[in-house]
């Protein structure tokens, strides 16, 4: 089982692309994607959704995305920017009580005009760089 932490980062300024309801976002995901088993929405200021599946965080991650505009495009909200879902596994002890607990992903869902100049802009390269590469993952709607 695969369990993704969900935060979401709206870099699109547009009133096209609003922000999104999580309650209704959980729901439409879950009915989307016919891989998540389980959605759950969270009272934290960081992580928006909890969301399981048996598939591999790869793969998850490429079915999220693809979810992620498919629900924009029902809403008829604009999709013409990229969908980045950047991850990292948890491989430390956390905290009780916290949303992201040892094994689960931390996956950061990033709505961006501009990939390149997020990714600069968080320095993902050097964020990934102290990681295996089985810790880590980062999946755009571009490549897809």
């Amino acid at each position: 089982m695969t369990t993704f932490v969900l935060s979401h980062n709206l870099q699109v300024q547009s009133g096209l692309v609003p922000v999104l309801n999580f309650d209704q976002l959980a729901q439409a995901l879950k009915s989307i994607s016919k891989n998540i088993s389980s959605t759950t929405v969270l009272d934290h200021p960081h992580w928006k959704l909890s969301i399981s599946t048996d598939l591999p965080p790869q793969e998850m991650a490429a079915d999220l995305v693809q979810a992620w505009l498919q629900y924009r495009r029902q809403l008829g909200h604009e999709t013409n920017h990229v969908v980045l879902a950047l991850g990292g596994r948890k491989d430390s002890q956390a905290s009780p009580g916290a949303p992201l607990q040892e094994g689960y992903w931390g996956v950061d869902l990033v709505e961006t005009p501009d990939e390149t100049a997020f990714l600069q802009a968080i320095n993902w390269e050097a964020l990934k760089s102290g990681r295996s590469e089985d810790a880590i993952f980062e999946v755009s709607s571009k490549a897809s």
